[in-house]
């Protein structure tokens, strides 16, 4: 399994994070999704098929781009 965290500006309340996990969570082989709004950031665990290019994707067409 893949561990990633991302910094993503944009979040700013719990909802955010809501928002992220619900989106990232229906790609296929995302494992958990958890979201930080004070430090700005989402954890995301995923194995195949997903990629790290796929969630990139997934975010920024959510308007939650990870730097």
């Amino acid at each position: 399994m893949t561990e990633k965290t991302f910094q993503i500006p944009n979040i700013t309340c719990g909802h955010c994070v809501r928002n992220i996990q619900n989106e990232l969570t229906e790609i296929a082989g995302v494992k958990q999704v958890t979201g930080d709004p004070a430090k700005k950031t989402v954890a995301v665990a995923w194995d195949h098929p997903a990629t790290e290019d796929a969630i990139r994707k997934a975010l920024k067409e959510i308007n939650y781009p990870a730097e």
